[in-house]
């Protein structure tokens, strides 16, 4: 099923909150968002993020980041920086309720022992394949460790010598001891710790045990008196157990699990491991490139977090998979850049256009809109003179009836300035066009004729003499495929168009005085962000989007 309606989605979490708070079951909403630190997210991370947030915002209450840092080997404090940072770019702000799951080792241990000491959990000698072997299938019940009936005693002294590190990893772990022939293989013994001689970003080499997701998460939510833990559909089976753990310790507070369904995209690919690979076997440019998924690579492309926001209401909230079109989510980027961005003329692919009867050395400036639908934008000064350039693609020599740009003999507006006419083509031995020459009419400033003839055509310029040169990166989808097949080659499924660098791009000089980041119109070819690449001698500018937007047409109410 694929999502295509535009207008806010129904959001089911909202509703189950929405009747605890009514009823009085939830005094105060509290909600997180728990990453953990082993990558960058991406924007299926924003849904969730957008959903905890924006549900603790609307109820009064407060929504906690909580980084899930249970596993050494995997976490780095680049990424704990990099989540930071995106959730901030997003727009939320946690106030002091800045979490990690390390905070809450030493409790975890205690609880540990509890169960331990009230015979739910014992140490188990069995390895990785073994307890896999153990547990049975969907169809098949588990069996018992050898190691299942250990006392008290042995368990405590043996959870303590993997705990003063004097074990191997693998040697050991401990198990949760609840019910090897379950229905729910989640229920069947579970590892609640491992050993990890690993160095911890936080805790250094405090630890050499180290709690698994599902032992650390109910617990820690506990800790933080979350009212809904909201989760994604895979963790519905994981449910019982999170329910298991709250009732066999002495907990401070009973929060409530609740799943939703993931994001899944058109042309895109969220698995964290497939985006570690793009990144590590650099089939990209790094975890910020704009071809990427990740929060950061939108950012560096010129995606607007409002416009993310915006997605990820009106996609709503359900527990049914769907596919979502990635058209709709540049349609809300298009939404919101067209009512913030100036507008600049810039050209990508210069065609040199000489006003043969414009006075040699004059220069004029000439009155641009900053944004048509932002009055208060005001308006620039764009120098023109006798030299100037437009795209290759707004000439042909021998153009179809319906080319309403540039051709021989042929009449066209160049936006703010003056009608012009093509006299003459300019060709290099190879016989490829390399200046045209033209007349303009001087009565004509401003783009229209005094004597009411109408042009179809309007071309956009830049006046070659101050012109500001910059490389341009234009990008495409990632994946070709609209549900991308990732069993053959990785390489192999990337789009080879997913990006063009154009040299020597022409840019009105205005465009040489924005920020790191900014966001523009370039009329007529889309919008772009200034790159991280960019520096005083060797600009670099990001296609955001085309102009185009297919899901606008498309989702019109048809007659």
């Amino acid at each position: 099923m694929k999502t295509s309606d535009i207008s806010e989605g129904h959001n089911f979490i909202k509703d189950i909150v929405s009747t605890d708070v009514q009823s009085g079951k939830t005094s105060k909403v509290v909600t997180r968002f728990p990453p953990e630190p082993n990558g960058y997210l991406h924007i299926g991370h924003a849904k969730s993020i957008c959903l905890n947030f924006g549900i603790a915002f609307e109820y009064g209450g407060t929504c906690h980041l909580r980084f899930d840092d249970t596993n050494p080997t995997r976490e780095a404090q680049e990424y704990i920086d990099a989540i930071i940072a995106d959730v901030q770019w997003l727009g939320f702000d946690w106030g002091d309720n800045l979490y990690y799951a390390s905070d809450y080792f030493e409790q975890l241990c205690q609880w540990a022992d509890h169960l331990i000491q009230t015979e739910k959990a014992y140490v188990d000698d069995l390895n990785a394949d073994e307890i896999r072997e153990h547990r049975g299938t969907l169809t098949t019940p588990g069996s018992n460790s050898p190691y299942r009936e250990r006392t008290i005693e042995e368990n405590t002294k043996l959870f303590e010598r993997m705990k003063a590190g004097e074990c191997k990893e693998g040697e050991h772990v401990l198990r949760a001891k609840i019910d090897m022939s379950s229905g729910n293989i989640n229920l069947r013994d579970p590892v609640i710790y491992r050993i990890m001689h690993s160095n911890h970003p936080r805790t250094g080499d405090t630890w050499h045990i180290y709690p698994t997701y599902d032992f650390a998460h109910g617990q820690s939510d506990s800790l933080e008196d979350i009212s809904h833990s909201i989760c994604t559909l895979e963790f519905e089976d994981h449910r019982p157990l999170y329910e298991w753990f709250l009732n066999n310790l002495p907990v401070p507070s009973q929060p409530h699990q609740y799943e939703f369904a993931r994001l899944a995209l058109t042309h895109t690919v969220l698995s964290k491991r497939v985006l570690t690979r793009l990144v590590e076997e650099n089939v990209v440019n790094g975890w910020d490139d704009p071809r990427m998924p990740t929060l950061a690579g939108l950012r560096r492309r010129g995606f607007p977090p409002k416009a993310i926001r915006d997605f990820t209401k009106r996609i709503g909230v359900s527990k049914r998979d769907s596919l979502v079109e990635v058209a709709m989510l540049e349609h809300c980027v298009r939404e919101t850049l067209n009512q913030t961005t100036p507008r600049y003329l810039a050209v990508l692919r210069p065609l040199k256009v000489i006003i043969d009867n414009y006075p040699e050395g004059q220069t004029e400036h000439l009155e641009a809109l900053n944004n048509p639908n932002d009055a208060s934008s005001g308006r620039r000064q764009l120098p023109f003179a006798r030299e100037i350039v437009i795209e290759q693609d707004d000439f042909l020599e021998d153009p179809p009836k319906k080319f309403f740009r540039l051709a021989p003999g042929k009449e066209v507006r160049l936006r703010y300035a003056y009608l012009i006419t093509c006299r003459e083509i300019i060709k290099n031995a190879s016989g490829e066009i390399v200046e045209i020459h033209c007349t303009y009419d001087p009565e004509t400033k401003g783009g229209n004729a005094p004597d009411g003839r109408k042009v179809k055509g309007t071309l956009h310029w830049v006046a070659a003499e101050f012109a500001h040169h910059a490389e341009v990166r234009l990008f495409e989808h990632l994946f070709d495929d609209e549900e991308p097949d990732l069993t053959n080659e990785l390489r192999d499924a990337i789009n080879p168009k997913s990006q063009q660098v154009l040299q020597d791009c022409m840019l009105e000089p205005a465009l040489a005085q924005l920020e790191i980041g900014t966001s523009v119109q370039f009329e007529r070819l889309g919008y772009f962000c200034r790159d991280l690449d960019a520096t005083k001698d060797a600009d670099v500018w990001n296609r955001t989007i085309s102009l185009r937007d297919s899901w606008a047409k498309k989702s019109e109410p048809k007659n």
